[in-house]
């Protein structure tokens, strides 16, 4: 096994620059580096760091041992002043090493994969709590990273293996008289854990949503205030806002944070019959994004007007330009002075809190994908435990099926596919 290092911290000056050196010479090139005793392992302490006998710079030493590293393999931190010369500096007195090289994008994670640190599951969730902008995303991530899939799915294949070993029994002593009738409770195991998988595939669709964000269409026909209230949300221009009707042709997406989710808002045309085929595309556009949005918030001239779209359950309809006409007794809005926007941010925060609520640990469509081909694998063994026992041999196949689906989404088969495409998102120091 090969010794790699990286910079772990962001590349740039600062106030404190971090170093990180993993594998089998780790502890060996803090020796050469400091030439001093090491000191015990997490134990901070001073040390001037040298190279060919030029002081590079003196800061922190950090050692871990494999037993209690992240990678676990002997690791060396260096908490270096965060000058761009003193890193170069250190970098290159490292390249210079034999037997370490630079680390890959990703290196240091993968190694705590392959040495049973992580599992693929937390692997995925450190990967979303680097990326995390919001609150609920790295609650999300954190719930991720700490194990909470592992385990659940190391309960569900305890079950499994029970369930599992009590076929095989079956089918081993078949000669002989089995005093109990094992059925009862294999058929208790496979019932309880196909309640457990599908609440977890239920809520994982809310799980990618924390994950990767949720839309709100604001729709309505022209010059209602989409714009102005677009631009009052996000504070800044992010729409152009005229009085000439059809300004906005295609739809204008603007990230933001409600409630500590992550949440885009969707500035679409104004809905009118039209002769114009450029403005009718955007339209067409309009209603295709608003009936796949997470939530529609539709603003009407009156009261009276027609709403331009299907309604669904927790949308909002509000009457714009509460500025102009402010004596309407609907609830009303207004971009340009703020009126209601208080109220309508918390009553987008709230719903989408409540729908959040619901969400599993399952965060990824490769999660998903994974306890979906579990739960049809057990529930062809509960079909096959209920014809009797001349079945119990295929239902137990069936049952070693879904376990091999878990084992692929935690990462101990069948994954080297997917591990470019996860670990890609890595940087170098991670």
């Amino acid at each position: 096994m090969e010794t790699i290092y990286a910079l772990a911290t962001a590349r740039g000056r600062a106030g404190v620059s971090v170093i990180r050196i993993s594998g089998p010479l780790a502890h060996d090139t803090a020796f050469l580096l400091t030439g001093r005793a090491l000191p015990k392992p997490r134990q901070a302490a001073l040390r001037r760091i040298l190279h060919k006998g030029e002081l590079l710079d003196e800061g922190l030493l950090l050692l871990f041992g494999a037993d209690a590293s992240f990678t676990g393999e002997d690791v060396v931190e260096l908490q270096l002043h965060g000058s761009v010369a003193v890193v170069s500096a250190v970098l290159r007195a490292l390249s210079e090493m034999p037997g370490l090289r630079m680390a890959e994008a990703g290196e240091f994670t993968r190694r705590a994969l392959e040495n049973g640190r992580l599992d693929l599951s937390q692997v995925e969730g450190l990967a979303d709590l680097i990326d995390a902008e919001t609150e609920e995303q790295r609650r999300q991530a954190q719930r991720v990273l700490s194990g909470y899939v592992g385990k659940t799915v190391e309960g569900w294949r305890q079950n499994m293996l029970r369930a599992a070993a009590l076929l095989e029994a079956t089918i081993d002593f078949v000669d002989e008289d089995v005093p109990v009738d094992v059925t009862p409770e294999v058929s208790g195991l496979l019932s309880r854990m196909l309640v457990e998988m599908r609440a977890q595939v239920a809520g994982s669709a809310m799980a990618e949503r924390i994950r990767d964000g949720f839309e709100v269409a604001i729709i309505g026909a022209p010059n209602v205030g989409k714009s102005t209230l677009l631009n009052a949300l996000a504070g800044r221009d992010a729409a152009i806002t005229s009085e000439i009707a059809g300004t906005t042709r295609d739809v204008i997406e603007v990230r933001m944070e409600l409630a500590g989710l992550p949440v885009t808002l969707l500035d679409t045309a104004g809905i009118r019959d039209t002769a114009d085929s450029v403005e009718a595309i955007g339209i067409s556009r309009a209603i295709e994004r608003a009936q796949q949005a997470d939530l529609r918030l539709v603003i009407l001239d009156d009261a009276a007007d027609d709403i331009p779209v299907a309604l669904k359950d927790g949308d909002i309809v509000v009457l714009g330009k509460a500025d102009i006409y402010p004596d309407r007794p609907h609830r009303q809005i207004s971009g340009r002075t703020g009126l209601g926007m208080d109220m309508l941010v918390r009553d987008i925060g709230q719903i989408l809190s409540q729908r959040s609520a619901g969400a599993s640990g399952l965060i990824r469509e490769r999660h998903r994908i994974a306890v979906s081909q579990a739960i049809e694998a057990l529930e062809l063994a509960q079909a096959e435990v209920k014809l009797g026992a001349d079945r119990i041999e295929l239902a137990a196949e069936h049952i070693r099926q879904a376990m091999r689906a878990l084992d692929v989404l935690i990462g101990r088969i069948g994954v080297e596919d997917v591990l470019g495409e996860i670990f890609s998102s890595f940087c170098i120091g991670k």
